[in-house]
């Protein structure tokens, strides 16, 4: 009996030798893991940003020519694709490279331009009509030359190109230069040019009837003065103004009101309104497609009379 009941005690101490190691062991393992996750710059993400496909590049043709190469994927804190193998944990300072470029400041040349730019080369076709005394949509009256043409409708931009001078180049290398006057309905093509006969001669055979031409804006030097002139019918209760012999396209036109200046409404047939008579003969003030302005006294409302000015826009 003695030697049953002891072997019992031993077994009953076993028991809990072997409860005792194994709380502490869970114990042992909770402090570890918590000590372990403590620690100082442990990166647990490290694993599978390695896996993370990087941005790939595409490239992509400047307006200069040249190449840049544009991110597909999602940009790193520099704004380039992230360099293979590396890692990214804060932004790095850009290169020299890809520093941003100064802010510069907007050409003056192309403030107020609308579809034709000023420098800049346009690809069309030229055609000819028979452009009689030269007078057309813009309403200009008879031209004192004929190296006149007619802008397609699209280009025309309701009545935008009218008076702008244009230097037409032809594949067999003649050119002329011609000023706008007339509208080309369709099917007159963006880029297409109707030119006088006399103008189209300059380049070809009238026989031939329609060449592959490429053009561009030109300022040319003129002595002449800007006229004004108001449409027949206009009071001080409704006007149309006019401006005639401006070196560069007008872009806009306004009058003097009480108010300050307003800005006039354009038409397609190259007349600013005011529909409530409100600046109709007050001074009157253009802005060319290169930014300038001008301002005009003493033009009173005389309906179909072109009244001659002392200014003319800058050559460009």
């Amino acid at each position: 009996m003695n030697t049953s009941r002891q072997a019992a005690r031993q077994r009953r101490q076993r028991r809990r030798l072997m409860l005792g190691g194994t709380s502490a062991l869970i114990a042992a393992g909770v402090v570890a893991y918590l000590v372990m996750a403590l620690l100082p710059d442990r990166n647990v993400d490290a694993g599978p940003a390695a896996a993370t496909p990087l941005a790939s590049t595409q490239v992509k043709a400047t307006a200069a020519g040249g190449e840049r190469a544009t991110p597909t994927g999602s940009p790193s804190p520099t704004g380039s694709p992230t360099p293979t193998g590396t890692a990214t944990t804060k932004s790095a300072r850009p290169s020299p490279t890809h520093a941003p470029e100064p802010k510069q400041k907007p050409a003056a040349t192309t403030v107020q331009a609308g579809r034709i730019q000023p420098h800049t080369s346009y690809r069309g076709v030229a055609t000819a009509y028979e452009a009689a005394d030269g007078n057309g949509a813009c309403l200009f009256g008879p031209s004192p030359d004929l190296m006149i043409a007619a802008m397609n409708t699209t280009d025309y931009e309701t009545s935008r190109a009218c008076g702008a001078y244009v230097l037409v180049h032809a594949a067999n290398g003649k050119s002329v230069t011609v000023r706008i006057t007339n509208e080309c309905p369709l099917p007159c093509a963006p880029g297409q040019l109707d030119l006088s006969q006399q103008a189209f001669a300059k380049l070809a055979d009238l026989k031939v009837g329609r060449i592959p031409i490429t053009w561009s804006l030109v300022s040319p030097s003129t002595s002449n003065k800007i006229s004004i002139r108001y449409k027949t019918g206009s009071s001080r209760y409704w006007c149309g103004i006019q401006a005639i012999g401006h070196r560069n396209p007008v872009a806009g036109l306004e009058v003097r009101t009480t108010g300050g200046w307003r800005r006039l409404p354009r038409t397609s047939y190259n007349y600013f309104i005011s529909a409530d008579g409100s600046g109709c003969g007050s001074a009157i003030r253009l802005t060319d497609i290169y930014g300038e302005r001008l301002t005009i006294n003493g033009i009173a409302v005389r309906p179909n009379i072109a009244q001659p000015t002392q200014v003319q826009f800058a050559r460009h």
